[in-house]
């Protein structure tokens, strides 16, 4: 009891470190990229609609279950938006240009206009077929497919992150693809700021009106993060190279442009019968020139990492799982190319390849793997 007859409140211990909850690693940026460019490169080894919807609710899934709360994960909906847009275009020109696909299913005939001898080969309306829509359909698919790969990529790694883990030679390349990548996502989270504060006001934020209305506040956020960014980068030194000898100049580019013509005919010797014998030697000489050329060329700019993000396990797991699918498509493409690729003349309904499509939810491996745990913005 105290003077005034109250009693003193208890003294809360402290948590013990054992209690406190662990925070998981995040995966280096660099294997989410690996993995999206995966599926991508899966998805152009197919027209089968049944398995590119499949890489997308795939991809989607992953995004869900492990993107952070943040502007750049948020952009997965714009790229979305975007195929969905890519898929309609594309339609549209089968419709209004036509297709060189021949059809007998005509679906409706629209006038055709006449064009003159030297637009040969191109027709304004006339018949619309079955066929070239589905021809239309597929490719837009495959192209949407893609794009939301890329996105996926966009949602998952981050770009600061990502540009801590390229080499000092790629450092100034990397830091204007950064800023490339970061300038959609921080511009869709702009643009929704200010149409959630127009709508706050009673003011309208649809239509001309408001697309104009909130265009220009939009530009001028960018251009002034444009000036904050400019007065950060040279703040910190940016673009300042360390004095290197002549010698390791010559040498480095002689490496790289050689690492990189060597990578190029090496490339074309495998994808060419007759190149069959040099074209895997060339290929490997050509890397090690290349990554040769990157090393030295990182003695030009010194710098430091701060807390860089490991390699580890999990994201040898997580590329593996992006590889593998890669690597299966095309290999079933090459097997069975009637299952990746419907038929369309005569119409042929598609089917779900058993094999392919197992190997396809491989790509699920991240979202049971590496949850990233939610970021508040």
């Amino acid at each position: 009891m105290g003077a005034g007859g109250t009693r003193p409140a208890p003294v809360s211990e402290p948590t013990p470190a054992q209690h406190r909850p662990r925070p998981r690693p995040q995966l280096h940026p660099g294997a989410w990229w690996l993995w999206s460019l995966s599926l991508g490169t899966a998805a152009t080894r197919t027209t089968n609609p049944l398995l590119l919807t499949l890489l997308i609710a795939t991809s989607a899934y992953v995004v869900a279950t492990c993107r952070a709360n943040t502007p750049t994960a948020r952009s997965y909906t714009a790229f979305v938006k975007l195929a969905l847009a890519v898929i309609a275009i594309r339609l549209l020109f089968a419709i209004v240009l036509g297709s060189p696909i021949p059809g007998t299913h005509t679906l409706v005939t629209l006038p055709e206009v006449p064009l003159p001898d030297w637009a040969q080969g191109i027709r304004l309306g006339g018949r619309v077929t079955a066929e070239s829509l589905l021809a239309a359909l597929y490719d837009g698919l495959r192209l949407a497919t893609l794009l939301i790969c890329v996105g996926a990529a966009n949602a998952l790694a981050n770009p600061s992150r990502l540009l801590k883990s390229l080499p000092g030679a790629l450092y100034e390349m990397g830091v204007a693809v950064v800023v490339a990548l970061t300038f959609a996502p921080n511009l869709i989270a702009d643009v929704q700021r200010r149409r959630a504060a127009r709508r706050l006001r009673g003011r309208p934020d649809k239509g001309i009106r408001g697309l104009a209305t909130v265009g220009l506040p939009v530009l001028e956020g960018a251009l002034e993060r444009s000036v904050a960014l400019a007065a950060a980068m040279d703040a910190r030194g940016y673009g300042r190279t360390a004095d290197v000898p002549p010698a390791v100049r010559r040498t480095t580019t002689a490496l790289t442009l050689g690492g990189l013509l060597g990578v190029c005919a090496g490339t074309y010797g495998l994808l060419t019968a007759e190149g069959g014998t040099y074209g895997l030697p060339v290929l490997l000489a050509g890397v090690a020139a290349a990554l040769a050329g990157l090393h030295l060329g990182g003695r030009r700019s010194p710098r430091t990492r701060y807390r860089p993000d490991p390699w580890g396990a999990h994201a040898w797991l997580v590329t593996a799982s992006g590889v593998a699918v890669a690597a299966a498509l095309t290999l079933a493409a090459s097997n069975d190319p009637a299952a990746l690729h419907p038929g369309l003349v005569p119409l042929v309904a598609p089917t779900l390849p058993l094999w392919p499509a197992g190997a396809v939810l491989l790509a699920l491996l991240p979202a049971f793997l590496v949850p990233t745990p939610k970021e508040r913005p």
